[in-house]
């Protein structure tokens, strides 16, 4: 990258870089104004926006990359798909757990696009940088995928054998990620290990167990400024 007065970075991805929480006080999804785009924004020297969008899979991103990432001309592009991607219509299962059943977007096609994403960024001239996924607390999605329903869970716990079963197929497309990264030589900030660094990771979490909650939100963007600050320094404000 070169050495410029001023860069522009796009953090593209889905709800998670929106900085979409669960309010509890109010029921509702809502956008947190002290998202990690808008903390990192303060800090960058130039430009950073935000092309998070709620519900997206890493299918729709790549379909929407012309226009939310390559028109800008970004610098930098921080990655970050995958929850929506290995997730399932657990309102379908829960109806029928005897069916078969397929997530949003299969490992296959999701390591595929990642890798198209990549390469579309590097052609033209941007620096990509993968994010691994905040862990999901199993409990805490079990109880909000199952609406706290007994038939819910019975059935749903049915097709999935144990509740653990829900961090591990989230952590398989993680796996991903990090494979990815170093397959093709792209940057990677381990945003994950950060979260399991601390035993009681769940504190970062909305009550839905997936979101990043404020204090979550702070420790994204925490990490990715230390990255940079270790990394590509000449990126920050003096």
């Amino acid at each position: 990258m070169k050495i410029k007065d001023s860069y522009v970075l796009i953090a593209f991805g889905d709800s998670i870089t929106k900085g979409i929480i669960y309010d509890e006080e109010k029921s509702k999804y809502s956008t947190l104004k002290e998202n990690f785009t808008n903390i990192i924004s303060n800090k960058i020297k130039g430009q950073v926006y935000n092309a998070g969008k709620f519900g997206s899979t890493i299918m729709r991103g790549v379909s929407k990359m012309y226009n939310d990432v390559i028109k800008k001309s970004p610098d930098m592009v921080l990655i970050e798909f995958g929850g929506n991607d290995c997730d399932y219509n657990w309102a379908d299962i829960a109806k029928n757990p005897a069916e078969q059943y397929k997530p949003n977007t299969d490992i296959s096609t999701y390591r595929e696009t990642l890798c198209a994403m990549i390469d579309t960024l590097k052609v033209n001239h941007i620096l990509p940088v993968l994010m691994t996924l905040p862990p999901l607390d199993p409990l805490k999605y079990f109880s909000w995928i199952t609406k706290e329903d007994s038939f819910a869970e019975q059935n749903i716990l049915q097709w999935l054998g144990t509740k653990d079963r829900l961090f591990n197929w989230h952590s398989s497309y993680n796996k991903i990620i990090t494979e990815v990264a170093n397959e093709t030589n792209t940057v990677l900030i381990d945003i994950r290990t950060e979260f399991l660094k601390h035993s009681n990771y769940s504190q970062f979490l909305c009550k839905d167990g997936i979101h990043p909650n404020i204090d979550g939100q702070s420790l994204i963007a925490t990490v990715i400024l230390k990255f940079i600050g270790d990394n590509y320094n000449f990126l920050l404000q003096a």
